[in-house]
């Protein structure tokens, strides 16, 4: 399995912790709000496109809306291999950060 850039995982918790309420904006917002980083739409735009290309999350059209010009918002859904994938980097990550009680955070 192809490990996920940090990108690519942190929108993929996004999407997760969403559920169904995770399009380009919304996820957008959390990230920004999460992260204290100001998130350009490309930002999230890109990894969400290759979250998709390999098969990690699933996109579909909402209901059009008069707001958005009869247009419906493109929701995402994380698939099996997406919940894969986040398995895979959580204990890579937990094997390399391992015990580091000793580190001290400011």
């Amino acid at each position: 399995m192809k490990l996920l850039t940090k990108q690519e995982e942190l929108v993929l918790l996004t999407i997760r912790n969403l559920d169904d309420n995770a399009y380009l904006i919304s996820i957008r917002k959390h990230l920004t709000g999460v992260t204290g980083k100001e998130w350009s739409v490309g930002a999230v735009y890109v990894p969400l496109e290759r979250l998709r290309d390999n098969g990690y999350v699933h996109s579909h059209l909402g209901e059009p809306t008069a707001e958005r010009g009869g247009r419906g918002k493109k929701f995402y859904t994380i698939t099996p291999d997406g919940i894969k994938a986040l398995v895979e980097a959580k204990r890579v990550n937990d094997t390399l950060w391992g015990d580091r009680s000793d580190l001290a955070f400011e």
